[in-house]
């Protein structure tokens, strides 16, 4: 299992350089121990606020970054002080005091520009990375192992969240939309673990209803015990397509309907033959499930599904439904609710015959969630977009029941939809099993891995590494994008070494970690566990190729809070295109091999600091950083 950067499990105060500078205010929701950015921004921020006589929260979140002219700058007219803004500026510049931090100051148009110390910078930045990958700052394990904790934060300690994702239905095939949920939902698991929250991931499965009686029938008649070891989930959704082609035929199609309801009404009632039968396909299909997840390198704490929704509980919530001020009967007799009124058009709660539907089930559910964790901080759905009114229907009915939960104002529940993935089939054909996808990924990926003799030789479990090249290049390709958007799957587009693309990402952080590998049989060895950060010559990191990713490494915390709130897994994947970019274009400038011995060292340490925060990045995207390729 790959792990995304967690806090560390006590407060971090700092790396010694730190102590050494001006002392800065304490700010919440900003941590100079963890983000050196925070601590430069704090730096331009307090004199500016004392200046302006503007809280100082107001003029940190005013600082951003500069662009070409500047590290930083302030625009002056977001405060809508009454005083003009070339006053403002000229009182600003007059009071300014250069410092260890900040080394200019100056104005254009209506605002005040900020130029940092690079060396402080630089120092301040490779040395957090460097302790809370392998010193203080890191993350302690259960094994006492250390985890790199670098970009993550504390912003969500004591707080509770359920991440529900992929919920794949039984018997039905494992297909392209449940891939993006699980995309998604995983890596959104990690982000909130990333910013301190306890995190319980759960898988909801479509494992009730009629259709399972559908089931039974089929596999009476096309059942086949060693196709079922094979592949489970296929097989019983072959034998699902046959049964149901039987009933579409006439007078035998009511007969197996019937039939159908006759079987799942026994499951309802308890009825021991049926739920055994019932329990080996679930079963299996979990097993399954959970090899295909692992494959993905994701987890779940917990399978649940409509099967776990307690009857005692459906019946006291219909009843209660049923004597709502917001449900009514049809003539029918089936109930519904009338959600117009919010634009939600009417919703149905029960059948003419007195049987709930899904989105009772919901309803139920999430009550049971509520009681079974001892309550939650959030809950978030990881769903397609086209259950948008579903959805936004569930969560009005919640709220209209009063529910400790889904009042408007507590913003507990979350919704986190997704585009659909087009044109997602094998190159062999039209199946749409997400295994036969990976498989095929898995053996395009060896194939072209093959074509490198020399470094294939090398590879411990080529196998393996086809299958983890492959996953990254499936995962990159879904999350580069907005997840509201539909994307064409492109196999060609996927699968290339060069510019955008998870192969292009592995072979980057394969080609740091055999820098590495490489100076260290010639004899030039980072200390890594045991550096004396003092003695590394950063003010010797000058060219400009080297200072832009010294600057993305210093943002990479603040990339981390960004997608914790824009919930976008693109933010994370452009962030890992624009460093991956930036070190290609240092390789022919920062050259290690053969160069005076403090040029060598700080430059593999800017490189290691690199291949550490991109590592953290992919594992934060729930890929496995590859060190052979």
């Amino acid at each position: 299992m790959s792990h995304p950067p967690i806090p560390p499990q006590t407060p971090f105060k700092g790396v010694p350089l730190l102590h050494q500078l001006p002392k800065l205010p304490d700010l919440e929701g900003t941590d100079p121990a963890t983000s050196p950015q925070d601590a430069f921004r704090l730096a331009i921020a307090h004199p500016l606020s004392e200046t302006l006589g503007v809280p100082l929260k107001d003029v940190f979140l005013g600082v951003a970054p500069g662009g070409r002219d500047s590290d930083f700058k302030v625009v002056l007219p977001r405060f809508r002080l009454p005083t003009k803004v070339d006053q403002l500026q000229e009182k600003a510049i007059a009071e300014f005091q250069p410092n260890e931090y900040v080394t200019k100051i100056s104005k254009q148009g209506p605002a005040l520009l900020y130029h940092v110390n690079i060396n402080t910078l630089t120092a301040l930045t490779l040395s957090t990375i460097q302790a809370m990958t392998y010193g203080d700052g890191a993350y302690v394990d259960e094994d006492g192992k250390k985890r790199p904790s670098y970009g993550s934060n504390a912003s969500g300690q004591g707080k509770k969240v359920l991440v529900e994702f992929s919920s794949p239905n039984i018997a039905k095939p494992f297909h392209a939309g449940h891939l993006r949920s699980t995309i998604i939902g995983a890596f959104l698991a990690n982000l909130y673990e990333a910013n301190g929250w306890k995190v319980y991931r759960l898988n909801y499965l479509g494992d009730w209803g009629k259709q399972f009686g559908l089931l039974a029938l089929g596999w009476r008649r096309f059942g086949d015990e060693e196709k079922l070891k094979t592949d489970a989930v296929k097989h019983l959704y072959d034998v699902y397509v046959q049964i149901n082609r039987l009933a579409e035929d006439g007078e035998d199609g009511e007969k197996i309907h019937e039939e159908a309801r006759m079987f799942f009404k026994g499951m309802e009632d308890g009825k021991k033959e049926n739920l055994l039968e019932w329990e080996k396909f679930r079963n299996i299909s979990i097993e399954q499930y959970a090899k295909t997840y692992d494959r993905l390198n994701v987890h779940f704490d917990e399978y649940t599904g409509e099967s776990k929704v307690s009857k005692q509980n459906l019946e006291k919530n219909l009843a209660k439904l049923r004597e709502s001020s917001f449900t009514t009967r049809e003539a029918n007799g089936a109930l519904l609710v009338d959600l117009t009124p919010y634009k939600l058009e009417k919703a149905l709660l029960e059948r003419k015959d007195g049987t709930p539907l899904y989105l009772t089930r919901d309803i139920v559910e999430a009550q049971q969630r509520w009681d079974n964790y001892n309550g939650f901080d959030k809950m978030i759905y990881v769903i397609a977009s086209q259950q948008d009114l579903h959805t936004a229907q569930f969560f009005k009915i919640l709220e209209l029941m009063n529910v400790p939960f889904a009042q408007k104002d507590d913003n507990r529940l979350l919704l986190i939809n997704f585009g659909m993935v087009q044109g997602m089939s094998t190159r062999k054909g039209t199946a749409v099993f997400l295994d036969h996808i990976l498989n095929e990924t898995k053996e395009h990926m060896h194939d072209v891995m093959k074509k490198n003799e020399a470094k294939y030789a090398q590879l411990e479990d080529p196998e393996y590494t086809a299958d983890v090249v492959g996953m990254t290049a499936v995962k990159i390709q879904d999350m580069a994008g907005k997840r509201i958007n539909n994307y064409t799957f492109d196999w060609n587009r996927m699968f290339s070494f060069e510019g955008d693309t998870g192969p292009y990402l592995q072979y980057n952080h394969v080609r740091l970690c055999s820098m590495q590998r490489n100076n260290a049989q010639d004899g030039l060895v980072l200390p890594i566990e045991d550096l004396d950060v003092s003695t590394m010559h950063t003010e010797r990191l000058d060219a400009k190729e080297a200072i832009e990713i010294v600057w993305l490494l210093a943002s990479w915390p603040e990339v981390v809070k960004t997608a914790s709130r824009d919930h976008q897994a693109s933010t994370v994947v452009t962030y890992c295109f624009k460093l991956t970019h930036a070190i290609s274009s240092a390789w022919e400038k920062l050259i290690v091999k053969g160069q005076d011995r403090d040029d060598a060292l700080v430059r593999l340490w800017l490189f290691r600091c690199a291949k550490d925060v991109l590592g953290s990045a992919l594992r934060l995207l729930t890929i496995t950083p590859l060190e052979r390729m």
